[in-house]
């Protein structure tokens, strides 16, 4: 088991086990030393041994113990040449060590016990920072731990003593060190040295050292004593020695500059000095970057480059009084520039205030609560950052500086503005951003002349004070986005030019508009926008998402305006003057109530128009005519939204915007397709969702069309030299033939999914979606869905892993809440290293029969972080069951992350990063980003349609009301999630969208229990069930798949899809000579679920994943292959498991209310045909029509029902390989395969016109009706008809 060294008996010590050694150890603590096996491409471990049961019986009785795992540092010094280096490396693995302790067990102890001199933390694979005496290791794991998301003591243990936690947290006995960071910080070695230009020098051993800016040269013996050669690197030459090998010439810059040779023994430490020296002399200042090395003191031979002018100690762990620590940087006498920040010093450091030739100093996030007075010795002083500390005032002697131009305090305590500021006159900017200011005081900010930018965004600002009438004639740019305030006046800041409000509680705002050029007001409540005089040199004006019920009379006036967007309010109309602009640009007025629109007079400079979703019906007839001075009205119109309304037709003037490149008018009522194939630079054609019928096309189409979209046209006919027309265009979207209908009597599952994915104009995807039928033994089902922004590794990792992590968490948990809340912590876990840079939002879904309410059916859990969320239909109306993790939407996150000194950019990012606060992954940004989920938890009802999730692209560009509506009465749930990506699209999304789209049927009718009446289909068919939904009725058309075929020219990866999923899939008897004398168990129905057995056993789950990668490498969707189909030229054979029973005597008969066949079918037994999963009755048989079948065998017709390819062939649907008829004796066959008709080659056929298609039905089933049908089936036989359960 490995070596235990015990210590002596105490309340640290557990048992001692048999085969441990008799020997002692000081502290009272346990070793365990274990041998763990290294991966090599992660660098984690992996357990080989575990513990023992005396062991795990110690651990049990408190919760406060626990194990520490204690490392071995890998490193080697810069000494090691090349060939030692292997061998160091290798030795250097040394034996993790266990210790079990408590949380009451100081490093001291630890250290006391291992003969170590300090212990050392790393968090998250970077820093490493040496441990307090007095810190206890195992608490720091269990808080960490408690931060995380666990709140369960047991639990805290167990991830304590999981040796993955070492990727997040990690123990050392020793401080590691890469060589790569050991070469940047000091490069030393003994060599031989020849000063000069000239062979006059001999060559001599010498000790060289480069550290800083400076090559050091001193003699071996008295190297600390002795005379040394400091030459100066910065601007100087680094250069190869042709005549010997392995040889550097290093020169330092002047006129008078010094050379020194240096022979080296190896190549590698040739190009390792090579490397850094050249660093140094590249430079133009005497800079040194010493940021992100554990760094405790400067080293030793810096101090010898007298000339560094920029040190940056960024990101270390910098002590006071160590030899090279804090208190002696004062020796670096030209010093101008001092980067200390994220440090944790806790103390300002006063020695730094003798630096007196500082200009620069930056001590962000140190924890400092106050600064001493002797900072205002530093009388150079230009540039002080002091972000995210603790400060609640700053000293009076801060006005000394009366060089000072640029003062950070943001993140901090302040409450008001220091008084300070009013002293520092070479100051132009209070930068106060993230503190605590409730009270927004204009008079000081009137008596402060010097100050033009006002930045307070993310205060707590709810009311202004107001001390005189005096105006302000100095603010130019003013910052109060993401506060509290209910109302704005600042009417007398004259001189204001820019200001952002965004996301506050205004109600009303008053401006002066004398210098006005920029208003920011979106996100608020606003009713009233009061701006005096007129704006005459506003540029943009925002007001989106307010109460709006008009433009503004001022922002009709303003002359100069090119951008105006007040989309998301509550306007009826479009003022004439606003059209009537001559200076604007850009119109955004998207999601209001407008019914018309004026007709222009005179031409205007609009480039883009966006009114999409308002209650427009027709367009003016003259909107795109030409005006008086002949001149097109929108002659510069570029791009127009039309999207939403109710329009029926598109003015044939259009014609005349030449300059149109973007026309977007899908869910409209257009009948007639608008004349814009003869704009010279139409590129991008949305009309999907419309009731167009036909295509005028010209002789000639443009060349820059690209993309065209005429999904959901329900009435639409292409003929063939039509879709050649368009075989040049990169993106064709249009319908594939419906096919018919599904027999409404054949019962659905609870459950049915569809997704996609979309990758838009970015070259990879990032979002992966996870869908589990049949979850836990077959009771349940799993959807999520992960997002990870700008990287695709995070999310196909927990593509792969949160499915089998749920699993386990389920098994060992019987509350959800808690089995989701361990399954995110857990996955963040196990991402290692991965996750230490990356990070991913992430939902999960849980659908479960409901235990613990008998009167309901199923229970669904949610839980998510980051920006996935997901939407439940019920009764037609959404319910949102996940919460979004982000600066901007989550004000209590936003707090919190701010109090915890946080660094939030301008564009609301946690230092800069992302916007979201909780993710999986992102460890470093511990502790701003956590993986602890929001979870919720419903009941469904037989009210729930849906069930929607969706990626952060999605419902940035979708409502949950549209999103419910648009696909609530589409049948197929792929059909579905296809359609909510492809609006995103059509709304702007140019990035990765994801949706899966899950029905429910969560009524009894949806069950498929024997105990309910309803057998096994047969010949005779499906027993009718007592209640069945009535059908519902697209609004577009789909194929089997419900999707509109794309033609593209070449191969694209921007969508995935996958196929539907069903919860019906049956367990298969045992195929065998006696398999029909064998007692089949009764068919359970997840709604009914048969008693669970003792024993928990894991089986793999029908998982459907979603990849951006082809499987078999074709090039289109029109030839993707069938699982199960194995196609060998003419032939298609399909690979089919047909289990068939007999039925005993005693077994249920059908109900006399039973479906009675027809004639036809009693001479010929009822057809059944198998689909794949993309259907929403997958892995059930369903009934096809003899019309049907017979038709699609006929070469004649087969065109009926084909696709037509960019090319101009025909092939048949996809359909056509998912329909497999089976014939009367397919049933008799007792093998797995039998031979399915023979495809036709698209040469092969032709096209029927669309006038023949009747009669020629109507031939074909007289010719059918003519064949002799064979007896009847004798009624009195006592042999009951065959049962089958077939699955694909």
């Amino acid at each position: 088991m490995g070596e235990v060294e015990p210590g002596p008996a105490g309340p640290l010590e557990p048992p001692e086990p048999p085969e441990a050694p008799a020997s002692r150890r000081p502290g009272g603590i346990r070793v365990l030393k274990r041998n763990m096996k290294r991966n090599g491409s992660r660098n984690c471990l992996n357990r080989r041994s575990r513990f023992g049961s005396r062991e795990r019986d110690w651990l049990r009785e408190d919760v406060k113990r626990g194990c520490v795992y204690l490392y071995g540092a890998d490193t080697t010094t810069a000494t090691t040449t090349a060939t030692s280096a292997a061998s160091s490396a290798a030795a250097a693995s040394s034996d993790l060590h266990l210790v079990l302790c408590t949380v009451e067990t100081p490093a001291s102890e630890i250290c006391a016990g291992e003969g170590r001199e300090s212990l050392y933390l790393q968090l998250h694979g970077d820093l490493v920072r040496r441990l307090e005496p007095t810190e206890r290791p195992l608490q720091i794991v269990y808080d960490y731990l408690s931060r995380l998301g666990y709140d369960d003591p047991v639990r805290i243990q167990e991830e304590a003593a999981n040796p993955d936690l070492g990727c997040m947290l990690r123990f050392y006995g020793e401080k590691p060190c890469q060589m790569d960071q050991l070469d940047r910080i000091l490069l030393s070695g003994i060599y031989n040295v020849r000063k000069g230009k000239t062979q006059l020098h001999k060559w001599a051993e010498r000790l060289v050292v480069l550290c800083g800016t400076c090559l050091i040269v001193s003699s071996v013996k008295d190297c600390q004593t002795g005379k040394m050669h400091i030459l100066p690197l910065v601007g100087g030459k680094v250069e190869e020695v042709k005549r010997r090998q392995y040889s550097l010439a290093f020169s330092s810059a002047g006129a008078q500059a010094q050379t020194y040779h240096v022979s080296f023994e190896t190549l590698a430490e040739y190009q390792r000095w090579q490397r850094q020296a050249s660093k140094v002399v590249s430079q133009r200042i005497s800079t040194v970057d010493l940021s992100c090395y554990s760094l405790e003191e400067v080293p030793e031979h810096l101090f010898y480059s007298q000339d560094i002018t920029y040190l940056n100690l960024r990101h270390n762990f910098m002590q006071l009084e160590r030899p090279g620590g804090l208190d002696t940087l004062y020796k670096f006498s030209h010093l101008k520039g001092l980067n200390l920040s994220y440090n944790k010093l806790g103390l300002f450091p006063v020695l730094l205030c003798e630096i007196s030739t500082l200009t620069e100093l930056n001590l962000s996030c140190n924890g400092f609560h106050d600064l001493p007075s002797q900072i205002g010795n530093l009388l150079n002083l230009q540039t002080l950052c002091l972000d995210g500390n603790y400060l609640t005032t700053l000293p009076e002697e801060l006005g000394n500086l009366q060089q000072l131009s640029s003062l950070g305090i943001s993140f901090n305590n302040f409450s008001q503005i220091p008084e300070v500021y009013e002293k520092l006159t070479m100051l132009d900017k209070v930068v106060m951003a993230g503190n605590r200011l409730e009270v927004l005081n204009l008079g000081m900010l009137n008596r402060m002349s010097h100050i033009k930018h006002v930045d307070l965004r993310m205060n707590h600002l709810k009311t202004m004070v107001i001390e005189n009438l005096e105006g302000n004639k100095y603010i130019t740019h003013m910052d109060l986005r993401d506060n509290q305030l209910t109302d704005l006046d600042l009417s007398s800041f004259c001189s204001l030019e820019q200001l952002h409000c965004e996301r506050n509680q205004l109600r009303e705002l008053t401006l002066s508009g004398f210098s006005l050029r920029t208003l920011y007001a979106n996100s608020n409540r606003l009713t009233a926008v009061n701006v005096y005089p007129v704006p005459s040199l506003l540029t943009s004006l925002e007001l989106s998402r307010n109460q709006l019920e008009c433009v503004p009379d001022w922002a009709c006036e303003a002359k100069k305006i090119e951008i105006l967007d007040v989309s998301y309010n509550l306007l009826t109309e479009v003022p004439m003057r606003i059209l009537s602009s001559l200076s604007l640009r850009k119109l955004m007025v998207g999601h209001n109530h407008v019914q018309n629109l004026p007709a222009l007079v005179e031409h205007i400079p609009l480039e883009v128009l966006d009114i999409q979703h308002n209650l427009l019906t027709r367009l003016p007839d003259t909107l795109f005519s030409k005006a008086l001075n002949k001149l097109n009205k929108l002659e510069q119109l570029e791009e127009l939204n039309l999207s939403g309304n109710k329009l029926k037709t598109i003015p044939t003037t259009i014609a005349n915007c030449k300059r149109l490149h973007t026309l977007v008018a899908h869910s409209n009522n257009i009948s007639i397709f608008p004349e814009i194939l003869q704009l010279p630079q139409i590129q991008f054609v949305d009309l999907s969702c419309n009731d167009l019928t036909e295509i005028l096309i010209p002789e000639a189409l443009p060349a820059t069309l690209q993309d065209l979209d005429l999904t959901g046209n329900t009435n639409l006919v292409l003929e063939h030299k039509t879709l050649d027309t368009f075989s040049h265009i990169t993106t064709l979207k249009i319908d594939q033939k419906p096919l018919p209908t599904t027999d409404p009597t054949v019962t659905s599952a609870f459950w049915s999914h569809g997704l996609a994915e979309m990758a838009g104009q970015r070259n990879k995807l990032c979002v992966s979606s996870l869908a589990v039928d049949t979850f836990a033994e077959g009771v349940g089902a799993v959807y999520g869905m992960f997002d990870g922004d700008r990287n695709e590794e995070l999310p196909r990792l927990l593509q792969c892993t949160v499915a089998d992590v749920f699993l386990e968490e389920v098994q060992h948990s019987s509350s959800d809440t808690v089995s989701m809340a361990h399954t995110f912590l857990v996955s963040h876990r196990k991402l290692g290293m991965a996750g230490q840079k990356l990070g991913s939002s992430a939902l999960l879904c849980y659908i479960r029969p409901d235990i613990a309410d008998s009167t309901s059916s199923f229970s669904l859990t949610v839980a998510n972080v980051g920006t996935c969320q997901a939407v439940l239909c019920r009764g037609g109306k959404p319910v949102p069951l996940s919460k979004v993790f982000s600066l901007e939407q989550d004000a209590d996150e936003a707090h919190r992350v701010k109090d915890q000194k946080a660094i939030i950019t301008e564009d609301n990012k946690v230092n800069g990063v992302t916007c979201c606060t909780r993710m999986l992954g992102c460890t470093y940004l511990y502790p701003w980003i956590l993986p602890k989920p929001y979870i919720s938890s419903t009941t469904l009802t037989i009210q729930d349609e849906l069930l929607i999730l969706g990626n952060k692209a999605l419902w940035e560009h979708l409502s949950y009301t549209e999103a419910v509506s648009a696909v609530r009465h589409v049948q197929d749930p792929l059909a579905a999630a296809k359609k909510l990506c492809t609006l995103a699209q059509s709304y702007g999304c140019r990035d990765n969208v994801g949706a899966v789209v899950v029905y429910l049927n969560m009524g009894e009718e949806g069950c498929t229990c024997e105990v309910n009446g309803l057998g096994l289909p047969g010949p005779g068919g499906f027993a009718p069930t007592t209640a069945t939904k009535d059908p519902l009725k697209p609004t577009t058309p789909s194929s089997s798949s419900g999707i509109a075929s794309e033609f593209s020219s070449e191969m694209s990866t921007s969508e995935v899809s996958s196929e539907v999923g069903s919860t019906a899939s049956d367990e298969h008897n045992t195929a065998g000579p006696d398999a029909s004398l064998l007692p089949r168990p009764e068919r359970r129905c997840s709604l009914h679920p048969a008693p669970a057995s003792a024993v928990f056993q894991r089986q793999p789950s029908c998982a459907t994943f979603s990849s951006n990668q082809s499987d078999n490498g074709l090039d289109s969707d029109d030839d993707q292959p069938v699982e199960g189909v194995i196609t060998n030229g003419s032939k298609v054979e399909v690979e089919v498991d047909i289990h068939c029973c007999r039925g005993r005597e005693s077994s249920p008969t059908l109900p006399k209310t039973s479906h009675t066949p027809c004639p036809e079918e009693q001479g010929r037994g009822l057809c059944f045909g198998i689909r794949r999963q993309n259907s929403v009755n997958s892995g059930i048989l369903l009934p096809v029509s003899k019309d049907r079948m017979e038709l699609q065998k006929s070469p004649s017709t087969s065109c009926l029902y084909g696709k037509k390819l960019s090319n101009g062939s025909v092939v048949p649907l996809e359909d056509s390989l998912n329909l497999i008829e089976v014939a009367t004796e397919a049933p008799k066959k007792k093998t797995g395969y039998f031979a399915a008709p023979t495809q036709l080659e698209p040469e092969d056929q032709f096209v029927l016109p669309r006038d023949l298609e009747e009669e020629v039905k109507e031939q074909m089933k007289q010719h059918q009706e003519s064949r002799p049908e064979p007896e009847l089936i004798e009624e009195d036989r006592t042999e009951l008809p065959e049962e089958f359960d077939t699955a694909l």
